[in-house]
């Protein structure tokens, strides 16, 4: 679904950017700019960054298993798995344990 229809605008009305697991993270440059861009010249005042739970983003960054290129943008995330692995496999719910791990900020 559009995002500008879950807020309830019209086409051109909303600003999106989007990327696999919905991250921001400081090296990239691309997200950077698309907010950069949004501040600056278009005067945006409110930034949301919304994510969700138990997709495949935050999922695969807690795998071993390759998934391709993929696996260079994910490199950030599984990091932040590894400095929190030994909290999250507390989690007996996969679910759950997926929904924290997407939680996770650092």
């Amino acid at each position: 679904m559009p995002a500008n229809k879950i807020v309830g605008l019209l086409p051109g009305e909303l600003f999106v950017h989007r990327n696999v697991a919905n991250a921001v993270i400081h090296t990239d440059l691309n997200c950077l700019s698309v907010i950069q861009y949004a501040v600056d010249v278009l005067k945006v005042k409110h930034i949301i960054v919304c994510g969700h739970y138990g997709r495949g983003g935050a999922r695969a960054a807690m795998e071993t298993q390759s998934f391709g290129l993929v696996d260079y943008w994910l490199h950030h995330l599984k990091n932040i798995y590894q400095k929190h692995q030994k909290s999250l496999k507390l989690i007996d719910d996969d679910e759950k344990r997926w929904g924290r791990m997407s939680e996770q900020q650092d």
